[in-house]
């Protein structure tokens, strides 16, 4: 007789929200809801009910009792253990079922989208994450999800919409500030970022990881001392926190002394193999500050031992990349070039910084942000974006092969991609300069693209002697997207290829690229910055010469070096190690006494 009644219950409070009577419909629900909390349906449509009578916050709890009789559902423990378990295929089987017999179950739609990102397939992970959003606005676990996977994704301002809605839910978590401070700080809003950290530390201080979180925002916007107390802090809480004792030595304009290299090594002497993450960091972290000490056997040895654990860690073909990178430079010829005649966006917003990581780009980049002209925002993705989608197109078998993907677009192809580039990267620009710097180094890569989609762009190429570039990429360690900087032999091969590409480039499209030698402009500076600003048709600023004053975020590995006046103490560091760089030295072969000139050998590459 109670399954009756309460089936019984369950049809009116159905009938009353299908016809609009949402009073009675939440009577009837919230009846329900007492009697059978297990039943996850109910709860949900109770939220969607006082959802419609103004009721956020009530609404907002019933979801979250839904989530939480959802996880009851043995049909959804069965499907979560086979995903964990890897059997993706029979957790999805699982999962379309239940979602035919209930198609608006906010919780097996989140978890078939966490399936799909599993397998790769981003699109619908993110489709399906955004209707269990959508079903159930409450359904934190999955707005948490979906933040993650728009960050993933680069679409920052939507993630820090759904952001700023988490952090109002009725059950207070740091960790959902925390990730509205993640997508601030990806947004280049470190001031806000940092203010979250400080409140959170404010409460509770014995964090090591927001402590460290802090270190980075106040090292970007300048604030040296504040950033080495927040890292000290982090190392006091966590002694053998490796990321936190590394990003102490990043900070090019700080020294560790003896007391904190005897707590490195006591740190790594406490650390299993379980703790590869801290293990790197510290080696890396040592390996700076045994070279300061001018320690210079000591010091190598870390870093190559920080390299060697780091590598098996990514994954990079040196091979694969050098034939790709081939490739492309013999697709955009100079006769290429011409017979894709006009097309393309003509803005001429974008100067696109490119060259290796640790070539002076952070120093160009700072010179041209401190024009008025300028704007200087960061290491932007979305060409890398772009570039990688028209990939896939020919992964996916759409065409044969990457010189028939790109022939295929039309002038309207490139107008429209050259247009998204400059839509996406407007969540960038806060100022109303006319220009603005996009100095993602990789880039290279794309500068056929670029030419071909942005034709007023311009492109800087940062160019540093060879084995002072890649022994300086070698001992720095990245946090991301640098997979062929852990090995002195494949960092070599990698130069060779960005000098073999941009060599193919400035003969396909002569001028289109504007050299900047490190060496020379350390040299020289006012003379080198007349000249780049002369290839970019800008008048000449004194700021320019003064850029160490300019206090704009700077969130590269140079950040501080750029905050003093041009020095010239790294032009030549590499050579305290030149015994133990031979296998470098070979792999770049003629480039090394050619610099800053091309090797015939590579021209003809």
């Amino acid at each position: 007789m109670i399954g009756v009644a309460t089936e019984a219950i369950r049809e009116a409070a159905r009938a009353a929200s299908a016809a609009g009577d949402t009073k009675q419909a939440i009577a009837a629900l919230e009846s329900l809801t007492r009697q059978q909390p297990t039943a996850a349906a109910d709860w949900f449509l109770l939220a969607s009910e006082l959802r419609k009578a103004g009721r956020a916050q009530d609404a907002w709890r019933a979801d979250l009792s839904g989530v939480h009789a959802s996880s009851r559902n043995p049909e959804l423990l069965e499907a979560a253990v086979a995903m964990n378990e890897g059997h993706l295929d029979a957790g999805e089987t699982i999962l379309k079922a239940s979602l035919e017999r209930q198609p608006d179950d906010p919780a097996a739609s989140r978890l078939l989208g966490e399936i799909h990102w599993r397998r790769g397939d981003m699109t619908e992970a993110l489709a399906l994450v955004e209707r269990a959003v959508q079903l159930a606005p409450g359904f934190d676990l999955a707005r948490d999800f979906l933040i993650r996977l728009l960050l993933q994704n680069n679409r920052l301002p939507e993630a820090l919409a759904h952001a700023e809605l988490l952090v109002t839910s009725p059950l207070k978590n740091p960790g959902y500030d925390l990730l509205k401070a993640t997508v601030l700080v990806r947004l280049g809003e470190q001031q806000q970022a940092g203010e979250i950290y400080e409140r959170l530390l404010a409460l509770h201080p014995r964090q090591p990881q927001v402590w460290q979180n802090l270190g980075h925002v106040r090292k970007t916007l300048g604030k040296q001392a504040d950033a080495v107390h927040a890292y000290r802090q982090a190392v006091t809480y966590q002694p053998a926190m490796g990321e936190a004792w590394w990003s102490l030595a990043n900070l090019k304009t700080v020294k560790l002394g003896g007391q904190d290299i005897a707590a490195m090594e006591r740190a790594l002497d406490t650390l299993g193999s379980d703790r590869q993450e801290d293990i790197f960091h510290l080696h890396f972290a040592l390996g700076k500050a045994l070279e300061d000490a001018k320690d210079y056997a000591g010091s190598f040895r870390h870093y190559e031992r920080g390299n060697r654990l780091r590598r098996t860690m990514v994954p990079h073909d040196a091979a694969e990349f050098s034939a790709e990178a081939e490739a492309t430079a013999k697709t955009f010829t100079g006769a290429f070039l011409a017979e894709r005649g006009e097309g393309g966006c003509p803005a001429p917003d974008p100067i696109f910084i490119v060259g290796l990581p640790r070539s002076g780009s952070t120093l160009v980049e700072h010179i041209l942000a401190s024009h008025s002209q300028v704007e200087g925002t960061m290491e932007l993705p979305e060409m890398m974006i772009i570039a990688g989608r028209l990939k896939s197109r020919v992964d996916e078998g759409e065409f044969p092969d990457f010189p028939t993907m790109v022939a295929s677009l039309t002038p309207e192809d490139r107008l429209r991609l050259g247009e998204e580039y400059i839509e996406r990267t407007r969540v960038h620009r806060r100022t109303g300069e006319p220009l603005f710097i996009d100095k993602m180094p990789n880039n290279w890569e794309h500068v056929g693209l670029i030419k071909l989609i942005l034709p007023h762009a311009k492109i800087i190429d940062a160019r540093r002697h060879p084995v002072g570039c890649c022994f300086s990429a070698w001992k720095q360690h990245f946090a991301r997207g640098q997979a062929f900087s852990y090995d002195l032999i494949e960092v070599g091969r990698y130069y060779r290829d960005y000098v073999a590409s941009m060599a193919a480039f400035d003969a396909a499209a002569p001028g289109a690229v504007h050299r900047v030698i490190y060496e020379r402009m350390v040299a020289d500076t006012r003379r080198e910055v007349e000249r780049l600003l002369a290839h970019l048709d800008l008048p000449f600023e004194e700021a320019c010469l003064s850029f160490w004053q300019n206090e704009r975020a700077v969130r590269t590995a140079s950040s501080e070096q750029v905050r003093t006046p041009i020095f010239t103490d790294a032009v030549a560091h590499w050579r305290r190690f030149e015994d133990k760089l031979q296998p470098l030295i070979e792999t770049l072969g003629p480039l090394v006494d050619a610099y800053p000139n091309v090797p015939q050998e590579l021209l003809a590459h």
